[in-house]
């Protein structure tokens, strides 16, 4: 095999030969620029910051080193900590497509789960623990779990979890594990405060960084449509018939998100929703089906803007602006994923111009926009429209 096919494909990347067998299995035969940067140093045992967009193959990034590592080593554990118990259900859905072949078993531990059902996990004797940072520490407290072998450590999503507050937790959970420890950090964007957790608690870790932080995938195509409040959902309902594909509908609040549900099934389409005040099971239902295809829409509050791993996603629709511009980037990553293109469409208000020049300074672009007229015709036009700076508001191009 030449050099060059080796830079795309995973052999020469320090993978054993048993998970390549596996990945070849699975069809996994290309390697993510994240994948190729991220599992030969992993593979080595040193610390790593991964940076990359969303929607680039950072889990099995992960997964694979830390497989391999436990296979090598029986008496060592790995722990992987999650901000959303979405995430680590698809964490560990990517995990269990390996680690069975090496007699390595895994728990996930969240919140939402009844906890026997965790204890009875964990007395089998799982060499992985997938958690997120409120339930390990209520296990922890309840010394029900025993940590002292816990070699390896994956910080996913880093900058999501200091973003829900959880570095406190965090900060505890890593004073609980031994040393010396391999730490993984992989995270979307990098703000200052991941940058000190990774001086304290790594050790001459290798940072590597696919995009700039605070990029978005660049086969999204993004516009942002000026229309009144009171306008957008017959502006959405539009759309809705331009696009024939799965849609992501990101609203602001819980309450937002049941109300466009509701709308939309009144008006005969297929949509669920996902969002805190829904149980475990009914989120859990509601992503099967819009995996599978019973669910057409599914409509999110910023629970769903990261870790949401969905492919094949035709449009993302912010029916509301997030109110951290930072979520702008991570709920449009949901679209454009595996090499596949994809589109964002953004309702903005005319007063909010100023909450769309903030997410533009973090990307370091301009979004195109188009204006809809009036309620009576709301048929999609391309005249150009741009920010008024010092009010904050939209004006028409002359």
């Amino acid at each position: 095999m030449t050099a060059a096919e080796e830079n795309k494909n995973f052999y020469g990347l320090g993978v054993a030969p048993g998970i390549l067998e596996i990945l070849n299995s699975l069809k996994f035969t290309v390697p993510t620029p994240i994948q190729q940067k991220a599992i030969p140093l992993a593979a080595e045992g040193k610390d790593v910051i991964g940076i990359a967009q969303t929607g680039t193959g950072k889990t099995l990034a992960f997964c694979i080193p830390m497989i391999q590592r436990l296979a090598s080593r029986p008496e060592d554990t790995g722990l992987v900590v999650v901000p959303t118990r979405e995430l680590a259900q698809q964490v560990n859905e990517t995990f269990l497509k390996i680690a069975p072949a090496f007699s390595i078993k895994t728990a996930v531990l969240i919140g939402g789960s009844p906890m026997r059902n965790q204890l009875s996990s964990l007395r089998k004797k799982p060499r992985v623990i997938i958690a997120t940072p409120g339930r390990l520490i209520d296990h922890i407290e309840r010394q029900t779990i025993n940590l002292n072998k816990t070699r390896v450590v994956v910080l996913d999503e880093a900058d999501r979890m200091l973003d829900m507050g959880f570095m406190p937790q965090v900060n505890k959970i890593l004073k609980k594990l031994p040393r010396p420890r391999q730490v993984m950090l992989f995270s979307a964007t990098i703000p200052s405060e991941i940058i000190k957790i990774a001086a304290s608690q790594m050790k001459m870790p290798v940072r590597t960084e696919i995009a700039p932080s605070g990029t978005a995938p660049h086969l999204i195509s993004q516009e942002i449509f000026v229309v009144k409040r009171e306008n957008k959902f017959k502006a959405l309902s539009d759309f809705l018939k331009d696009f024939k594909g799965s849609v992501l509908l990101f609203a602001r609040t819980k309450r937002g998100a049941s109300n466009i549900t509701r709308r939309l099934k009144k008006a005969r389409h297929s949509a669920a929703e996902i969002h805190s005040d829904r149980t475990m099971g009914q989120r859990k239902e509601a992503l099967k089906g819009f995996k599978s295809g019973k669910y057409r829409i599914l409509v999110a509050t910023d629970i769903a803007s990261r870790g949401l791993d969905v492919t094949g996603i035709e449009l993302v629709v912010n029916y509301d602006l997030p109110d951290d511009p930072e979520n702008y980037i991570h709920r449009i990553g949901r679209t454009g994923r595996a090499g596949e293109k994809g589109h964002s469409i953004t309702f903005a208000a005319p007063d909010q111009g100023n909450d769309v020049k903030d997410i533009e300074n973090i990307m370091k672009i301009e979004i195109p926009r188009s204006s809809r007229p009036s309620s009576e015709k709301l048929h999609t036009t391309r005249a150009k429209v741009v920010w008024s700076s010092g009010r904050g508001r939209f004006r028409k191009r002359k």
